[in-house]
């Protein structure tokens, strides 16, 4: 069973093996970013941390994204309104949930869930924990394509070379028409010599992965904690920030 929408809503996965990428505050500001453009936006967060839900302010503690995985509720009935956007939260039991959703058929339980979604949103931003279990690839299995944020660094740079076999088999077996969007590189730093050489080093795992690495670059920018600390998006904290304008130019990049 594919995941059908009738062209109406796009999907789009935030994805990193690697903690602290900056992977919520890129889902975020993408979200916000579109919403800004007139588009509807539900965003789901798979990471057990709760960032996302956090910065939102949703109830962590009523349905989440488990039960929607675990069949227990729709993906309707699980989706919350917030002042920000609407949100399918996470709870801290995503943790375990390689051990709960283990039955054939698992990998597509997301994708089935957010099917009747079509007419309600423009896109759907998937948040996905830094791990490459059932959570990422329902995140992969449900995503018409996927960005994965990264820093100039070897740990980042080993992350994604890791990633690409699950891609891989994501692409074979569950969702062939996956496409890798680009590689953003996050808290970047022009002038550092060494984020130079690796981001040159990232441009040649991104051939690996037949994709690109973003244009656009998040620079190292301190209203993007403030904002997070005031649960708020970019946007609304600080629109002339560094940030604001990095991710207005991503979102102008994203081409799906």
């Amino acid at each position: 069973m594919y995941f059908i929408c009738g062209g109406r809503i796009k999907t789009i996965a935030i994805i990193n093996q690697k903690g602290g990428v900056g992977k919520s505050t890129t889902a975020h500001a993408i979200g916000a970013g579109f919403a800004l453009k007139g588009k509807r936006i539900a965003y789901i967060d798979l990471d057990a941390q709760g960032n996302l839900t956090y910065t939102l302010k949703a109830n962590s503690n009523g349905l989440s994204a488990l039960d929607v995985l675990t069949k227990s509720a729709t993906a309707a009935e699980a989706m919350q309104q917030t002042e920000q956007g609407n949100i399918i939260p996470a709870t801290p039991a995503l943790t375990g949930a390689d051990a709960t959703i283990t039955t054939t058929g698992k990998e597509y339980r997301l994708r089935e869930a957010l099917e009747p979604l079509c007419k309600n949103y423009d896109y759907v931003i998937i948040d996905t924990p830094p791990a490459l279990g059932i959570l990422t690839i329902n995140a992969l299995t449900a995503s018409n394509g996927i960005i994965i944020p990264a820093h100039a660094d070897i740990y980042s740079l080993q992350g994604i070379g890791q990633l690409h076999s699950t891609i891989t088999a994501v692409k074979q077996y569950c969702n062939p028409t996956l496409k890798v969007m680009g590689i953003l590189l996050t808290r970047h730093n022009p002038r550092a010599i060494l984020s130079r050489d690796m981001a040159d080093m990232i441009e040649d795992t991104a051939k690996q992965l037949n994709t690109k690495v973003c244009k656009s670059r998040i620079r190292d920018n301190i209203a993007i904690k403030e904002a997070q600390a005031y649960q708020q998006d970019i946007y609304s904290y600080a629109n002339k920030s560094n940030a604001a304008e990095d991710y207005r130019a991503l979102i102008n990049e994203i081409r799906i």
